[in-house]
C-alpha cells in the first residue's frame, strides 16, 4: 500500500514539477538526439532540470550513470521503470559520458 501511495505521490510530483520547469523556460533544454533520448528526458526531468546531465558529463561514465540512476529510483522515489534503465544507461553512456 505505501509503495501505491508513493507512486501516486511521485506521479503528481512530475506533474508539478514539470509545470513548473516549462513556466521556468526548461523547456528550451534538449539533449542530443539518440536511441532513448526522449526516455531518457522525459525520466529525468520529473525531478530535476536536464542541464544536470550535461553539467556532469565530464565526471561520468557508465558506471557512475547507473550509480546515480538507481539512487535516483532506490533513495528519491523516481517513476522510471526497471525495465527501462538499460536504455537509458545506454543513451546517457553514448552521449554523456567521459
Amino acid at each position: 500500500m505505501r509503495r501505491i501511495a508513493m507512486i501516486f505521490a511521485g506521479a503528481a510530483y512530475a506533474a508539478l514539477a514539470c509545470s513548473r520547469l516549462e513556466a521556468a523556460g526548461e523547456e528550451s533544454i534538449h539533449l542530443v538526439d539518440g536511441p532513448g533520448q526522449s526516455l531518457a528526458s522525459a525520466s529525468c526531468v520529473t525531478c530535476h532540470s536536464l542541464d544536470y546531465i550535461p553539467m556532469n558529463a565530464a565526471v561520468m561514465n557508465r558506471a557512475s550513470w547507473e550509480k546515480s540512476v538507481h539512487k535516483m529510483i532506490d533513495k528519491f522515489g523516481a517513476p522510471i521503470r526497471r525495465g527501462d534503465v538499460a536504455t537509458i544507461l545506454d543513451y546517457l553512456t553514448e552521449h554523456y559520458s567521459n
